[in-house]
């Protein structure tokens, strides 16, 4: 039984730093995508619609089942080891200790992390429309850099000239389209243009 206990601790604990460096930087906890060192709430169709957390959260998830294990594999194997319990005293102070460490990661997810997060849409997402500056001169035909703010970041993507001429650095564009991770942009004064010029008269046929 020792054994299966420093299995349950290793496998926690290894999941535990695994989530801490990110290799789990995507789980899906009931209704929210959790992103390690990044927490946001998201709809996501099909999930664990009975949680009991907060934003619909389970209990039983990644974190939580890591933590399980690493407190209930590591409080089974030093009480085996330096304690002189039944067999099933050691499993039941060890279950009960592994149960607490789940339940006191979870307190954490949903009384800490979680209400400091909103629910990302759509619009939070989307880029066409986004007004940027462009920070590396895109030559005609070819691809340079822009610079844009959302959702409070600065972010910054490959650009493309949407008319095919050149842009020089510094130039204020709006982002017409993103296609494959390139933004096709236009000047803004160019699109501004455009949309404040007076609309073309109809044509005044004679009788």
């Amino acid at each position: 039984m020792i054994i299966l206990y420093l299995i349950c601790f290793t496998l926690g604990l290894v999941l535990t730093l695994m989530s801490a460096l990110g290799a789990f930087s995507h789980l899906h906890l009931g209704h929210v995508h959790f992103h390690v060192g990044h927490a946001h709430g998201a709809a996501h169709a099909g999930g664990l619609k009975g949680g009991t957390g907060k934003a619909g959260v389970s209990p039983v998830n990644g974190f939580t089942l890591a933590a399980f294990l690493c407190w209930f594999g590591g409080c089974g194997y030093l009480l085996s080891r330096g304690a002189d319990f039944a067999f099933f005293t050691v499993l039941v102070i060890s279950l009960v200790t592994g149960l607490a460490g789940g339940l006191i990661l979870f307190w954490f997810l949903v009384r800490v992390l979680l209400p400091h997060e909103k629910e990302l849409t759509a619009a939070d997402t989307e880029t066409e429309g986004v007004l940027g500056l462009i920070t590396s001169p895109v030559r005609a035909g070819g691809t340079g850099e822009i610079q844009f703010t959302q959702n409070g970041s600065r972010r910054f993507a490959p650009a493309r000239s949407d008319t095919g001429a050149a842009l020089a650095r510094g130039t204020e564009a709006v982002v017409m389209r993103y296609e494959q991770g390139i933004a096709y942009v236009r000047p803004w004064d160019e699109v501004a243009g455009e949309a404040t010029s007076p609309a073309a008269e109809p044509e005044t046929r004679g009788l």
